[in-house]
């Protein structure tokens, strides 16, 4: 595992764009400070700029260094991410008009140590073009996608994935609502 870490890190390094298991779904991911990195993201997938992509981050302590509002929610039971107002130091590409973004606290061992090891958020999107179904198994990414990512993960890659994540938004009065 540490060798595909290594490989993993040093591309998002180099504002490349990889290929990785999930705890939710095969994900296309980068650097989520790196606009350029992330633009490229949106022209794979060919979607709209204005669909936000969700980072994820290693732990609570990562979450509190890009927003100041940290829920009490229970998120550990199934992956959710939540939609927080108020978000920093992520790429501008990856923040809505309002300023908030799409986070969610990663349970799956091999992206926490990703994350931990590049020391930042990385953005995590579903390995399709924008409008398919979200591959549960490798063998169902597009070559499309394959072809134009700098870093396949080769790890788990006759796992059945699971389902994404529920999506919770925290409203400016601090109420919840739930998006997926």
């Amino acid at each position: 595992m540490q060798t595909e870490i290594d490989k993993a890190v040093a591309t998002l390094k180099q504002g490349g764009i990889i290929l990785y298991p999930t705890d939710t779904v095969w994900g296309i991911g980068c650097d989520a400070t790196n606009t350029n990195a992330i633009a490229k993201i949106f022209k794979l997938k060919k979607r709209a700029d204005s669909k936000a992509l969700i980072s994820l981050v290693a732990n609570e302590q990562q979450l509190k260094s890009i927003t100041e509002t940290i829920t009490d929610l229970d998120i550990t039971s199934s992956p959710t991410t939540i939609v927080y107002p108020n978000v920093k130091g992520l790429g501008k590409n990856l923040l809505a008009e309002n300023g908030s973004a799409a986070i969610r606290i990663v349970k799956d061992e091999f992206c926490q140590k990703i994350i931990l090891s590049f020391g930042k958020a990385i953005v995590s999107s579903s390995a399709n073009i924008s409008g398919e179904m979200a591959p549960k198994q490798f063998s169902e990414i597009s070559e499309e996608i394959k072809k134009n990512v700098d870093y396949i993960v080769n790890l788990r890659q006759n796992e059945l994935m699971a389902n994404p994540s529920s999506i919770l938004m925290i409203n400016e009065d601090t109420s919840i609502t739930k998006i997926r």
